[in-house]
């Protein structure tokens, strides 16, 4: 089985998880992207579900999928969230962010009674850190962080797009990936990471995900907390 086909896979499985009348958080990346439109055909088969993004990008493919798409101020509440993850390591703990929406994907995480993860089997690792840990940034803030995760050893890097143009987030905000390596002790990182004046959020999600569905060649297993 390719990585394309596993991610299709545990979308479609994600997708079979939402029941009428939900409220739904929608994730960002290559993976929700699968379950986004998995879970589109079951609304234009006539689920009815209400839905909020985490990106812009996820939003406009909810739209041009038939979802009623809502903002977090229209929809505050939600049932369950689901999105991919660029690791997840023991007890759910996870990195996200890869897809520059690790902001936008927090908060919606935290307005849902549950989080279920979808990645292909590749993702799960024993110990963070191998994905690159992204860190959202204000500009004006760049040098002191930058400077100052260099300090703690995390050695960041501006994001680029291909072109060498600045990555910029929804939000208007740089990224700085940092490939710190083995993250032993993530509760520990990201309190060192957040204690930095002008850090806006990092990607590590510790303790917010209830469940991980993961597609290998075996089919899709769960995970969890």
């Amino acid at each position: 089985m390719t990585q394309d086909q596993a991610k299709e896979l545990v979308g479609r499985r994600a997708a079979e998880q939402v029941e009428d009348g939900m409220r739904v958080g929608l994730g960002t990346g290559s993976t929700a992207t699968m379950f986004i439109k998995a879970l589109g055909e079951r609304v234009k088969a006539g689920l009815k579900i209400r839905c909020v993004a985490s990106s812009d990008a996820s939003h406009r493919l909810g739209q041009s999928l038939g979802m009623e798409m809502l903002s977090l101020k229209e929809l505050p509440e939600l049932d369950v969230y689901i999105d991919g993850a660029d690791e997840v390591g023991p007890r759910l703990a996870l990195i996200k962010g890869g897809g520059g929406a690790l902001l936008r994907e927090k908060i919606v995480t935290s307005a849902a009674a549950k989080f279920l993860v979808v990645v292909d089997s590749s993702k799960v690792v024993p110990v963070l850190g191998r994905f690159p840990l992204p860190v959202e940034v204000i500009k004006m803030a760049l040098p002191v962080v930058e400077r100052r995760l260099s300090q703690l050893g995390l050695r960041p890097k501006l994001r680029q797009h291909a072109d060498g143009s600045v990555y910029l987030t929804d939000e208007n905000n740089y990224i700085l990936d940092c490939a710190c390596g083995s993250i032993p002790d993530p509760e520990r990182t990201a309190a060192e990471i957040r204690s930095v004046v002008g850090v806006v959020e990092h990607g590590l999600f510790l303790k917010m995900a209830d469940t991980a569905l993961v597609a290998g060649d075996d089919g899709v297993s769960e995970l969890k907390a």
